[in-house]
């Protein structure tokens, strides 16, 4: 096992460390590990779906040209999520001057601390190694921010203790952004920064120095900037100043889900739905999740909820969750070893829906749960389309017309609402198309047959009320005219 260097000697004999070497920049690394993660075909960004022939091709042309960059888009777009994805292109671990608070280069320091420590100890410097997972630093743009909290400001403390003068460069402490020296410094929501903050970063953007407190200290730091910012942000509480703008090499929109498919394979990667410890187990449907899923798609073309804030893919995933929590809640309640998630759960998760959704003024007067209740049924009346095309289900309707009438307890067993669900003619022929049979036991069965009286009321082929259940609408008989008295004869002589 080689043991690695714990001192300046022993690093300098380390190929490519020799005095005189040509330094890499942190841009250079990630450039180098981005080129060997495509030639040996490596997911780049693992976990991050749908953004493959859109998003992802940027932000490696980011890379490779060397560029800060900008992320912009609405809420949930996973766009923190790729920024922490980051430091996968960065080394395993890099070597530092031991206790430097801004991680610097052995051969090349730039704090006037460890310049006189090597200048004291030579070769028997310390050196530590520092893991990449270290060499990310990332802040939340808030108004309070001050350029002291990113660039660092002179620590009269430190001065006092020191008998330095104030403006001695060993008196400085320093910020966020020097400390991300030899690594990636993230603003999430940079139009939240104050303009005169965002002034702070020309330099280091730029001529890749920093100035603290006007004292003529340069630090030419090496770091990789990457921001991220909602575009409608910049009317709404702040804009990015144009000049700032101007140094970002590249901004890159990312957008949510194109498909159903790809929000169903997000929703699913970040659901918590096995419940490990829980007494019973979940199922969740595919056409369950088509559901869901589909709620997020319809709100955000839904008029009557403001594009402007989006509406997060952390709907769906919120909503999931609540699902498979009622649904579990129910198996309990019932002692049932296994449960599958209904129609009926989804309703009950309105409260992981409602807070999801900005509305417009219009949809403020209709209410957040009239909305939700109105986007359920859009979705369900989709994935029943999709997977009830060309189904006979014309026996199911006369038997409600008929006079048949169902209401399904929320809390019922599986057992109990299948006994209930089989008096219905044609209903259980039906249910193989989405995907239940013998196999999938009572609640499986149960819950297919349920969602497909909720799509045909959906499609209003039968009613649904909060009192009956499902039940056929019968036409009103139309009401008697009301008898007009005749006029008199005229009598002719």
């Amino acid at each position: 096992m080689t043991t690695k260097p714990s001192t300046l000697g022993e690093l300098k004999k380390l190929p490519g460390c020799a005095p005189g070497a040509a330094r890499r920049t942190v841009k250079d690394e990630l450039r180098a590990n981005l080129l060997r993660m495509l030639e040996e075909r490596e997911p780049l960004f693992p976990g991050v779906h749908g953004y493959e022939e859109t998003v992802l091709p940027q932000i490696a042309n980011a890379i490779l040209a060397r560029h800060n960059f900008i992320l912009l888009g609405l809420r949930g777009q996973a766009k923190s999520r790729i920024l922490r994805g980051l430091i996968h292109f960065l080394d395993k671990e890099i070597p530092y001057i031991a206790g430097c608070e801004i991680h610097d280069d052995p051969q090349a320091p730039l704090c006037r601390a460890c310049r006189d420590l090597i200048e004291e100890k030579g070769d028997a410097t310390p050196i530590a190694w520092l893991p990449r997972e270290h060499r990310f630093v990332e802040k939340l743009a808030t108004p309070d921010v001050t350029i002291a909290d990113i660039l660092g400001d002179v620590d009269p403390i430190k001065a006092a203790r020191s008998g330095r003068a104030l403006g001695d460069e060993l008196t400085i402490h320093y910020g966020l952004l020097p400390r991300a020296n030899r690594g990636i410094f993230a603003v999430n929501e940079l139009p939240d920064l104050a303009g005169k903050i965002q002034v702070g970063l020309f330099n280091i953007m730029q001529e890749g120095d920093i100035q603290i407190k006007g004292y003529p200290v340069r630090m030419p730091l090496d770091v990789v900037l990457v921001f991220t910012a909602n575009p409608e942000d910049y009317t709404a509480r702040g804009k990015i100043i144009t000049p700032l703008k101007d140094r970002i090499g590249s901004e890159i929109r990312t957008h949510y889900p194109a498909t159903v498919e790809e929000g169903v394979a997000i929703t699913k990667q970040e659901a918590w739905v096995a419940r490990d410890g829980g007494k019973s187990a979940v199922d969740v449907p595919a056409y369950i999740r088509e559901v869901i899923e589909l709620i997020a798609f319809l709100a955000r073309e839904d008029k009557r909820i403001d594009k402007r804030s989006g509406v997060s893919q952390r709907l769906p995933i919120a909503c999931l969750e609540s699902v498979v929590s009622n649904a579990e809640q129910r198996a309990v309640r019932n002692h049932e070893a296994r449960s599958s998630a209904r129609i009926a759960d989804i309703y009950s998760a309105l409260p992981a829906i409602t807070g999801k959704m900005e509305l417009e003024y219009e949809g403020e007067l209709r209410g957040a749960e009239n909305i939700a209740n109105e986007l359920i049924r859009g979705a369900v009346g989709k994935v029943f389309s999709k997977h009830l095309e060309g189904a006979n289900l014309q026996p199911v309707v006369q038997w409600f017309e008929l006079g048949g009438e169902l209401k399904v307890a929320e809390n019922a067993s599986a057992a109990d609402a299948l006994a209930q669900l089989k008096k219905i003619q044609g209903l259980m022929e039906n249910i193989d198309r989405l995907g239940a049979d013998s196999r999938s036991g009572p609640a499986g069965m149960s819950a297919a047959a349920e969602f497909i009286l909720e799509g045909l009321w959906s499609h209003k082929r039968i009613s649904r009320s909060q009192e009956r259940g499902f039940h056929a609408e019968r036409p009103k008989a139309p009401e008697p005219r009301e008898q007009q008295p005749r006029p008199p004869r005229r009598q002719f002589n």
